[in-house]
């Protein structure tokens, strides 16, 4: 038990950060106690700027940069891109972290009393357009939940062999294309490609007919490492700045034509969405959650004894032509992550690859244990031998045009919750065919 003057003290620090002058809802995603950071332009001002989320509010951190003791941080929040202020490192990212608690909190003045600075400062969430939070220069994806990985290998080869022979040993990932990365709210289109639906016959060339979203977190890489300098399991937190949601969309039938023997490629680089608030890992740190329990255990570059895992519940909904609402189809949880992210950035530059700020590394796929939280339309039809109900007699096996995929992802404290926002994305149509 904490003596009595370190009970009040804890008290009174939580209060004082639960308490913002900015009117929060319970349900709201973004309290005091989260403050994610984006960019962001308005109509009146087409130029991007970093802002943070505070209730249904930002707050544009080029107008309050002067708030900021350290030159590095004005600097930082003057830029388009997150990627200066992610490559100043976790004391920075913790200095601005409490000047904005302050700056925000209901007890502080100095952007309470101030009309002229909140008017400038101050914008409206649905009065703002979003961008990418950072350049991002390189995008890895990894394939670390255990439960994704044991019912894709059921499916293609036999309970007994699900997991390849490397699964529990290392990290697997690939490295996707970053071109392709785009903000929540960018129209997905289905894309063209060869595929084999009959394997007695020649490949055809046409429109994805399997095509696939996939329920992932990513995180943001902070301060740059030189190529030859692998990242030690020692420093890995401090070169992780934050988490968004991701969706990998997927197209399953080009994806099994064409990934012997490299992986994935047309099948992926069509598109990858991100929420627009990155959730930085002091916001999330209330929430870790145990590690799974790995055997065998990994070797001993890759071991961490402590906690790493958090408690992020995640959601899945379609919303289709002629739905009035959005239909949950699956509900799944962060902690079901059997490699860490701590791991995945060790593994990932033991090589002596390099990271740059703003490098993007994908989680894979997060299902859960049960039917109703697997993180794909792949395991949810199971390949197509069952159906998704979206209510009003509305089923999908796979995604079909005009569906827009809806995730969610947030925290549960204490009468708060520490939010992602959505990340979004409407199924387009294939481009015509003209050969």
């Amino acid at each position: 038990m904490l003596p009595v003057s370190a009970t009040i003290c804890k008290r009174f620090l939580h209060l004082t950060l639960k308490m913002s002058f900015i009117s929060v809802a319970p349900d709201s995603d973004f309290p005091i106690q989260n403050l994610p950071y984006g960019v962001f332009s308005t109509s009146a001002n087409p130029n991007k700027r970093i802002g943070v989320a505070i209730g249904d509010y930002i707050l544009d951190l080029s107008e309050v940069k002067h708030l900021f003791t350290s030159a590095e941080l004005q600097h930082a929040f003057e830029q388009s891109t997150l990627n200066a202020f992610m490559g100043l490192g976790r004391s920075a990212w913790s200095e601005a972290r409490q000047t904005l608690q302050k700056v925000l909190s209901e007890s502080e003045p100095v952007l309470r009393d101030d009309a002229v600075l909140r008017s400038r400062s101050l914008v409206l969430q649905n009065h703002a357009t979003m961008h990418l939070p950072a350049a991002i220069g390189d995008y890895t994806d990894f394939y670390s939940s255990k439960n994704h990985a044991f019912n894709v290998g059921c499916m293609f080869r036999d309970p007994q062999n699900a997991l390849n022979p490397n699964w529990t040993h290392l990290p697997v990932g690939y490295h996707g294309r970053a071109s392709s990365v785009v903000v929540s709210g960018t129209p997905i289109r289905r894309p063209n490609g060869q595929t084999l639906p009959d394997e007695k016959s020649p490949p055809v060339f046409g429109p994805c007919r399997l095509f696939d979203f996939e329920l992932e977190t990513a995180f943001f890489t902070g301060p740059a490492t030189l190529l030859g300098n692998p990242v030690t399991m020692e420093k890995a937190e401090d070169h992780i700045f934050g988490m968004v949601l991701m969706n990998d969309w997927s197209a399953r039938d080009i994806q099994k034509w064409e990934y012997v023997p490299l992986g994935p490629f047309l099948a992926k680089n069509l598109g990858t969405t991100i929420s627009p608030w990155v959730v930085t890992m002091d916001a999330l740190r209330p929430f870790i959650a145990p590690n799974m329990t790995q055997d065998p255990v990994p070797l001993p570059y890759l071991r961490h004894a402590d906690d790493y895992n958090f408690d992020i519940k995640l959601d899945v909904s379609i919303l289709a032509d002629g739905m009035n609402k959005p239909a949950v189809i699956t509900r799944s949880n962060f902690k079901y992550m059997y490699w860490t992210m701590k791991q995945q950035l060790v593994h990932h530059t033991v090589s002596g690859c390099n990271i740059n700020p703003g490098d993007l590394m994908g989680s894979g796929t997060i299902s859960g244990e049960t039917q109703d939280s697997l993180g794909s339309m792949l395991e949810l039809c199971w390949k197509g031998t069952r159906t998704v109900d979206l209510g009003n007699g509305l089923t999908r096996k796979f995604l079909q045009d005009g569906d827009e995929v809806i995730f969610h992802g947030y925290c549960e404290g204490n009468g708060y919750r520490v939010g992602f926002g959505t990340c979004t994305g409407k199924v387009l149509p294939a481009h015509p065919i003209t050969c």
